[in-house]
């Protein structure tokens, strides 16, 4: 920005004078004592020095002067003045009619002795002239006056003194006012007095006096300020801004006015007049046109306007003006080119868009401002060339650069403050939190940041680097068309442009440019010192390009070195090309012939300058540097590292087969090829070392070749016959052969390898060597795979020279083999009977048998896999080792040839039946002892634990486990008929009692059959009792019965036990787990008849529910009776419910169609109310009166507990004469009647919605009577 005046460019902001602090060293005079050291001591501590020092500091650093202050606080640009500094004049009279009203400013164009006359639109020296000669407040520090304290005056003495000291006061501030007054400005006075002064009553009638003898306002207008510490004058500068800013608003609100007064009345008073010629107006002094009068008051309503910080205000001004402009430019008629009065315009211009590109950026409108910023240089652009001045001419790409250059700076100041670069990325989804917390932020920076997305890169505001890159391109054209002008420099040698352009360096300027944007750039990039991004080493390249053609060669090689790492990296030939051939020429001016050897030598890879035309261009470069130099050291090589690099010949190794075995040959052919432009014929290569992975001495081949004028075929074929690399050779092997290579020709390769020993073999590396004169140079190639442009070409193997022909190798691993032992010939079956049965040691035999011509000492591994059944718990075992998953190193012995072995592996299976997968692993391994490596270059080969000549044989085996024995359970439940204990039984409220009053009789009928294909020999069955809290086995059944014997697949026995259960208080609904398991001891049937290993099955009981009753009645009657004799008929009514009383009645209904019993006992009654848990009995005497199956008289028993309830609500809604509905309901719930001679209930049932379902079951009673 230093083109343009600074005036211009600088951020306004309100001007403060203050006056009265310039802090002057004591003067020693004829007639004052001698200092004392008490006296300097004194004068140094000077409270109010001290004060005024840290005024001027608090001052000066309230606003600096700068172009970019967003800042909207309330400071003022501080200038420090004397006390009598006087303003400027407001008007200039002319000297030849003193007496006239027309009087202008001094600056004004239609002042003769102005600048600006006649024609001139604003001069910075205007803009000078509000920021440092006047000021919008002045401030006034001054000393009150203080009597001694010990003076020996009296108080009247004091007072006159006082009064005449502050009369003076008040008539220096009077004048001073009055010279503000006449410009509008605000005077303040600061008073500065001691602590002591503060306290004393008449302070305020002086300061009263004082305040009206001077004339100031009554408001913000006089202050007292008394020394006070650094923090305390911060806040009294701060409230002094504060009450200050209003008038100082005030101020340039007043300039406005007058400037828009101006304006109106210009606009009005004008008329339009036809603009003169050019060159008819030579030497005709011709007034500023209207145009030129509405740009000059619009910038000074913009300038003040900007003074009150209304940014919006003024940057409407500026945008009115910069349109006047812009008509003022498209007549050349108003303004001809190339004129003082033009250039003015165009630098105003050029200031006017900077400030409005500014205000843009203030309010973050950042396309707007961009927007701008481009308008402003296509339009001038377009100028330019009707001012002929075009891009053919320096003087355009000069003002282009500036352009850039400015806008670069201007968004480079503003990122160090407070401007944010909207990021043309999208931005990431965010969370629902993350949006709440920026939803206020989401304004214009957001929405700044969308519009970015999707549009054209010129139309997004760029990090300030790329301005500053787009001036460095911009200046080097200036440079070219300055270059090209100063060939014809006699036909603008009277031009002061041209002139002027003559002592501007402009490679300096370019790489100022440069650098600048490759540090911002460095700086905003998302690129690492590994990784730089593209654009950076870009700018990298131009900076060494430009140092080039400044002669600074040693730099340009610096950078050539830092930026070629990266783009051999990544392969990016277009761009290496041009690098290497100018780092070359770097090279051959700083006389580096090693550096020039090594970089002709890339060159020649990458094919850089060569042609279809002349490929030798290159090989005779270097044949002239090798001829002609010495290098620096002749007694080791010049090692020429292509390792990143593209090399100068492509190198590719196949091998024929992926694997062979120890001692076989195996075929390989290394193919070296040349570029297609690029000639190999003339360079002389001596030999190339052929190095392979292992610790071998390389094979050598020389360079012979009968006749060396012959044309080099395309395609040559050297053998190097078989080579040995295990144990390696002593010596290196040495081949004769042709090392020249012609355009897009190829040099193949071919022999073959072979080792005693397993290893890995490929070519790690051919060594080219170069011997001229005192050179000695050394260029190692790595043979790599196929490159990403000729991935889908698939490497090839020569199989004919004429005609060639080629055979396509489609292997990944082409370039390597595996050398590996011989496999052994072993034999291994895996025989059983299956499937195998859930409990038993399932026996599997292993036969290994070694068919090989070698004694093999054999191990086994076993890993029985696991599985995916619940509960499974697999055993295996083999002699004395057992695991649940591995068999390690089973030793199986040392078996000669056709020898073989036999191993029982058991398999123990657990848990539900499944799949169980076997992994049988045997490893034989040699007892020959291998050949002991020999390497001439480490004593210890890194392939040694791999000399072991072992082989693994793996099978799988898959056994199915089903179990041996099924069982199926079903369950019924019995209600006791044992008296219930009664509810104020004492020993039921002991610890470990159980409720015997629940407890039912469990019926379990146990199914067991025989499921094993094979049939099992059952050798003993036994029920197992457990010991429960909450069940306990009465009797079984099978501990009276022998099952022993063989039972075949499909056989079946039945069991009954009888369980008490009493359920649990505090879960009732939880199930019961079952009191005991049944233990089966059997043995498995073999196909010969014989028995198998003894096993072991346990079949637990089934987990017990028993459902729950309510009110339920027990009904007991004998099975059979004897005529005439009495039998008792009970009835026990038992009420179960946890909570609920029950109030029953019982009802005997005989059969009336038969008498086959006499009953002596209760027709029709009612039972007490039975509590929770309590029970009744009711018996009757029955007397038979006939033979036969007599069926028991009929009981019905109610539970009016809730029909006395509804009964109740009934009768009370019922009307009169209708009592049918209620005396139908008011009977009571018949409650169920339990025979239990047979009872018998499944297991609690529940509905969708977890209710007990209850399954009743009608019984009749039957008693057979006998005679």
């Amino acid at each position: 920005m230093n083109s343009y005046p600074p005036e211009f460019l600088v951020q306004l902001a309100p001007v403060m004078y203050v006056a009265g602090l310039n802090v002057q060293p004591p003067q020693a005079t004829a007639t004052d004592a001698p200092p004392t050291p008490s006296g300097q001591q004194a004068t140094k501590q000077d409270p109010f020095t001290v004060l005024s020092l840290r005024l001027r500091d608090a001052l000066a650093v309230q606003r600096k002067v700068s172009i970019w202050q967003p800042e909207k606080a309330k400071t003022f640009q501080t200038v420090f003045v004397e006390k009598d500094v006087s303003f400027p004049p407001r008007k200039a009279v002319r000297p030849e009619d003193p007496h006239s009203n027309a009087a202008h400013s001094p600056l004004s164009p239609l002042t003769p002795t102005s600048p600006l006359y006649p024609d001139g639109i604003i001069a910075p020296i205007w803009i000078r002239k509000h920021t440092t000669l006047l000021p919008s407040v002045f401030v006034m520090f001054m000393r009150i006056y203080e009597s001694p304290v010990q003076s020996g005056q009296d108080d009247r003495e004091r007072e006159a003194e006082e009064k005449r000291r502050d009369t003076e006061l008040s008539a220096e501030i009077a004048h001073r006012k009055k010279s503000t007054s006449e410009r509008g400005i605000k005077l303040t006075v600061v008073l500065m007095a001691s602590r002591r002064m503060l306290d004393d009553p008449t302070l305020d009638g002086r300061l009263t006096y004082i305040r009206r003898q001077s004339g100031l306002d009554p408001r913000a207008a006089l202050f007292v300020l008394s020394p006070v510490s650094q923090a305390e004058i911060g806040d009294f500068v701060r409230s002094l801004q504060d009450a200050l800013w209003e008038p100082a608003l005030e101020y340039y609100t007043n300039h406005s006015k007058r400037v828009r007064r101006k304006r109106n009345r210009h606009s009005q008073a004008s008329s339009y007049q036809l603009p003169l010629s050019p060159m008819a107006s030579a030497g005709i002094a011709r007034p500023l046109r209207p145009e030129g009068w509405t740009v000059r008051y619009e910038f000074k309503m913009a300038c003040f306007a900007e003074f009150r910080g209304e940014d919006q205000v003024a940057l409407k001004h500026y945008q009115d003006a910069y349109a006047a402009l812009l008509i003022m430019f498209g007549s050349t008629a108003i303004l001809p080119p190339r004129t003082k009065r033009w250039a003015e315009a165009k630098v105003l211009a050029d200031c006017i868009n900077v400030k409005i590109v500014k205000l843009y950026l203030y309010n973050n409108e950042h396309s707007l401002a961009l927007s701008h910023q481009n308008s402003h240089m296509r339009k001038f652009a377009d100028f330019s060339r009707g001012w002929g001045i075009g891009e053919e001419t320096f003087e355009f790409w000069s003002w282009l650069a500036r352009q850039h250059r400015v806008f670069a700076e201007l968004l480079e100041q503003g990122t160090r403050s407070t401007l944010k670069i909207p990021s043309p990325y999208p931005p990431q989804a965010p969370s629902p939190a993350m949006l709440a917390a920026q939803s206020l932020e989401a304004s214009q920076m957001g929405l700044e940041a969308m519009r970015v997305l999707g549009l054209n890169p010129n139309q997004a505001l760029q990090h300030p680097g790329f301005y500053y890159y787009m001036a460095a391109r911009c200046t080097e054209r200036r440079r070219e068309r300055f270059l090209g002008a100063l060939e014809s420099e006699g036909h603008q040698t009277n031009s002061p442009g041209f002139a002027n352009e003559k002592k501007v360096d402009h490679l300096a300027i370019v790489l100022e440019l440069y650098t600048r944007s490759y540090e911002i750039f460095r700086k905003w990039g998302t690129q690492t010192a590994q990784s730089p991004g593209r654009l950076t080493l870009w700018i990298a390249y131009r900076i060494a390009q430009t140092y080039y053609e400044s002669g600074k060669f040693d730099m340009a090689v610096r950078f050539f070195e830092r930026i070629a790492k990266t783009y051999r990296r990544e392969s990016w030939g277009s761009l290496l090309h041009p690098l290497l051939s100018q780092w070359y020429a770097c090279a051959q001016q700083l006389g580096d012939v090693e550096l020039s050897v090594k970089l002709l030598i890339e060159m020649l890879g990458h094919g850089t300058k060569a042609s279809e035309d002349d490929p030798d261009a290159l090989q005779d470069d270097l044949l002239a540097v090798l001829k002609s130099t010495v290098p620096s050291a002749t007694d080791e090589p010049l090692v020429v590292d292509l390792s990143e690099a593209k090399p100068i010949l492509d190198a590719s190794v196949v091998f024929w087969d992926p694997e062979v075995d120890v001692g076989t040959q195996a075929p390989f052919q290394l193919i070296l090829s040349s570029q297609p432009n690029v000639s190999l014929s003339s360079i002389p290569f001596t030999s190339l070392a052929v190095h392979f992975s292992s610790d071998v001495p390389p094979v050598i081949i020389k360079h012979s070749q009968k006749d060396p004028d012959a044309e080099i075929p395309g395609i040559q074929r050297i053998d190097l016959g078989e080579v040995v690399v295990a144990p390696a050779p002593v010596e290196s092997t040495e081949v004769e052969g042709p090392l020249r290579w012609g355009p897009s020709s190829s040099i193949i390769f071919t022999g073959s390898v072979s080792s005693s020993l397993p290893t890995q073999l490929s070519i790690s590396k051919v060594v080219l060597t170069i011997k001229e004169n005192s050179w000695w140079i050394e260029i190692p190639i790595i043979p790599a795979p196929a490159k990403s442009e000729n991935a889908l070409i698939a490497p090839r193997w020569l199989c004919s020279i004429e005609p060639p022909r080629f055979i396509p190798i489609r292997r990944e691993d082409h370039s390597a083999v595996k050398v590996r032992w011989r496999s052994h010939q072993v034999q291994v079956a895996i025989s059983h009977d299956g499937p195998a049965l859930i409990g038993e040691e399932f026996p599997i035999e292993i036969r290994i048998a070694n068919d090989d011509d070698r004694e093999l000492d054999v191990v086994l591994d076993v890993l029985l896999q696991p599985t995916e059944i619940d509960e499974a718990v697999n055993y295996v075992a083999i002699d004395d080792q057992r695991s649940t998953s591995l068999l390690k190193a089973v030793a199986c012995g040392i078996l000669a040839p056709g020898a073989s072995v036999v191993k029982k592996l058991y398999l123990t299976n657990a848990g539900a039946p499944g799949e169980r997968v076997i992994d049988i692993s045997v490893q034989s391994q040699s007892t020959s002892q291998p050949p002991t490596p020999v390497s001439p270059v480490s004593p210890t080969s890194a392939t040694v634990p791999t000399l072991v000549d072992r082989t693994e044989t793996l099978r799988t085996l898959s056994v199915a486990a089903v179990s041996p024995i099924g069982i199926e359970h079903a369950v019924v439940y019995r209600r006791t008929t044992r008296p219930q204990p009664g509810l104020a039984d004492l020993a039921t409220f002991e610890s470990g009692t159980r409720d015997e009053g629940a407890a039912v009789e469990a019926v379990v009928t146990s199914t067991i059959s025989i499921v094993a294909p094979s049939g099992i020999a059952i050798e003993s069955i036994v029920l197992n009792r457990k010991k429960h809290a909450f069940a306990e086995i009465m009797d079984c059944s099978v501990d009276q019965d022998d099952f022993n014997g063989e039972w075949l697949a499909g056989d079946a026995l039945c069991d009954k036990c009888r369980i008490t259960v009493v359920p649990d208080e505090r879960r009732p609904a939880e199930p019961i787990a079952g009191p005991g398991e049944y233990e089966v001891v059997w043995r498995r049937l073999l196909p010969d008849g014989s028995q198998g290993s003894r096993s072991t099955t346990h079949l637990p009981l089934p987990s017990l529910s028993p459902p729950s009753d309510g009110l339920v009645a027990l009904l007991d009657a004998p099975t059979t009776a004897r005529l005439h004799t009495p039998i008792p008929l009970r009835l026990t009514v038992r009420n179960r419910h946890p909570s609920r009383t029950a109030t029953a009645t019982v009802q005997l209904e005989p059969d009336p169609t038969a008498d086959g019993f006499v009953i002596a006992g209760l027709r029709h009654g009612r039972i007490p109310i039975l509590l929770p848990g309590q029970e009744e009995t009711v018996t009757w005497n029955l007397i038979p009166v006939e033979c036969g199956l007599v069926k028991v008289p009929r009981v019905k028993v109610l539970d009016r507990r809730n029909a006395v309830q509804v009964a109740g609500a009934q009768i009370v809604a019922a009307p009169p004469g209708q009592p049918g509905a209620a005396e139908a309901q008011a009977e009571g719930e018949e409650v169920e009647i339990v025979d239990v001679r047979c009872d018998g209930r499944p297991e609690r049932v529940q509905d969708e919605d977890g209710n007990e379902v209850r399954v009743v079951k009608e019984h009749d009673g039957f008693v057979l009577v006998l005679p």
